[in-house]
């Protein structure tokens, strides 16, 4: 056992203790635990490294350094010591995300040597919902379902519109979009992608259900087609998803949103999801 206080790369054999950490804060770590439930702590499967930083031989904090640099748990301490191996290794991300406090103290430290970001959402609300509202508030909508495997090249164009909208570059660009194909057909394929189709087959709204535990899920990729803005879509569209997650997935979904969304944040509150925390965001 490591009795001093230190930071260093977790190993398979750390699992147990990683989730034990994990665990402490199940929905604002979903993103996370969800990859280390399926990969484990082996770098090559889990996509990356995770860093623990320990505390007279406890491991307190984590973070995952991978595409994305996630400190989770993470005191001012830890923040220090993962600043100091980040800086060591160099920028390999291309974004920092995670509670916006730890967050925030991470780019601090890092934006002289990593800076200028190419944008930087220092808010970005928490949410959570653990039921369904009331019929006569937003009932579900009764079109929106599973998107099918046989949809992707229905889907793709609505996803690639989604993400280049929301972190503004194409998925597509560097590898021709492969991972991100890769992607959305494994959240087709786990039937966790859904969206409703107009008469022509075109996707009008869509989200899905991307990390997910057996204690909190994640709705991520909210999206109505630009022609049906505003004509009351997207509150059925995510009461429909909601009641999907909370059957079928886990107990409670989350998701986070820009706090200058302002019609998103008042549809995701008349659906019944509420202000729990923040996230904050660093994208290269």
């Amino acid at each position: 056992m490591l009795t001093q206080t230190t930071s260093r790369v977790l190993e398979p054999s750390d699992l147990d203790a990683a989730l034990a950490v994990l665990d402490r804060e199940p929905v604002a770590n979903a993103f996370v635990t969800s990859r280390v439930q399926i990969a484990g702590l082996d770098p090559w499967r889990l996509g990356g490294e995770m860093w623990g930083w320990y505390e007279d031989g406890m491991l307190t904090s984590l973070c995952y350094a991978g595409a994305n640099l996630v400190p989770i748990c993470a005191t001012p301490r830890a923040v220090r010591a993962f600043a100091d191996r980040a800086r060591r290794a160099g920028r390999r991300c291309s974004s920092i995300v995670g509670p916006a406090k730890s967050t925030a103290d991470l780019w601090r430290l890092l934006e002289p040597q990593w800076g200028p970001a190419r944008e930087v959402r220092r808010h970005q609300p928490l949410m959570v919902a653990d039921r369904l509202p009331e019929a006569e508030t937003v009932a579900p909508d009764p079109y929106l379902r599973r998107v099918r495997k046989d949809e992707m090249e229905k889907i793709m164009p609505a996803c690639v519109a989604m993400f280049t909208e929301e972190v503004g570059v194409s998925p597509l660009a560097g590898d021709g979009g492969l991972l991100y194909q890769a992607r959305v057909a494994e959240l087709v394929g786990s039937g966790r992608a859904f969206a409703r189709f107009d008469a022509d087959g075109k996707v009008v709204f869509k989200a899905e259900i991307g990390a997910a535990t057996d204690r909190a899920c994640q709705i991520q990729g909210v999206w109505v087609a630009p022609e049906y803005r505003g004509t009351g879509l997207a509150a059925p569209g995510m009461a429909a998803v909601l009641r999907y997650a909370l059957a079928d997935v886990a107990p409670v979904a989350s998701l986070y949103v820009n706090d200058f969304n302002t019609a998103a944040r008042r549809t995701y509150q008349r659906v019944g999801f509420q202000e729990v925390g923040a996230f904050m965001s660093v994208l290269f």
